[in-house]
């Protein structure tokens, strides 16, 4: 019997390793794929994860700019989404007070100040309180996104600056969901995700204790129960 498929859309400037404890816990008993998202546009990921997917329904989890990706392949092909997971994410348009911000972050990276960008700026924000001081977390945050690399932080930018909403996607979207968010995710408040929730006809929304917006790393044992459940239950409703 063929094994399922799980894929796992990482948030802005991560990788592979930003799900690694969803890896071990699932890679025995699905094909885990985690896509890279090169594209200057979110409509071009979510087709290039598509697309190179292999055939059949998939199971997808995204966290933050990942969630967006996967909420934007449900609307171009709501008959491939078996399973839809949301991490830490945002179904609304990008706000009009990160444009200037977003441009400018692209003129400092562009100048090769992707360093301090991610250490300035973005880390300090991710995580819940008490993981602050986690350093080998706080290391791992900064050697993802340099990794990533300058060229990839330029076209995430744009994409996310220039994202539709999604809202029409979730409306539409009939299969099983979790709706998830980190307790102290300050990028994506659980009000966000209560929002989320209430576009989609069948969510498990949860909500994981000691973590912000990186709760695939700051809590791992909660989203893994979490995904568990997720996986376990019925696509009998999924889009057909």
């Amino acid at each position: 019997m063929a094994r399922e498929t799980l894929v796992l859309l990482p948030g802005m400037m991560c990788d592979a390793r930003l799900f690694t404890p969803q890896i071990e816990a699932f890679g025995k008993t699905y094909d885990v794929i985690v896509p890279e998202l090169e594209e200057p546009s979110i409509k071009a990921m979510a087709q290039g994860v598509l697309a190179g997917a292999p055939p059949g329904p998939l199971n997808i989890a995204g966290l933050s700019m990942g969630g967006i990706v996967a909420m934007a392949m449900t609307g171009i092909a709501p008959e491939r989404i078996e399973r839809l997971a949301l991490l830490d994410t945002n179904h609304l348009a990008d706000a009009p007070e990160r444009f200037d911000i977003r441009n400018r972050q692209i003129e400092d990276v562009r100048a090769g100040r992707l360093r301090s960008v991610i250490v300035d700026e973005m880390k300090p924000v991710y995580l819940a309180m008490a993981n602050r001081s986690n350093q080998a977390l706080l290391d791992l945050l900064v050697e993802m996104a340099m990794d990533v690399g300058d060229e990839t932080f330029v076209a995430q930018s744009i994409a996310l600056r220039d994202r539709p909403g999604q809202a029409a996607a979730l409306r539409s979207y009939t299969g099983p969901s979790l709706v998830l968010c980190g307790e102290e995710d300050n990028l994506c408040p659980p009000d966000r995700h209560r929002e989320i929730a209430g576009l989609l006809p069948d969510p498990d929304l949860v909500f994981i204790s000691g973590a912000g917006h990186i709760s695939t790393l700051e809590n791992p044992a909660e989203v893994n129960a979490a995904m568990s459940r997720w996986l376990s239950r019925s696509p009998a409703h999924a889009a057909p």
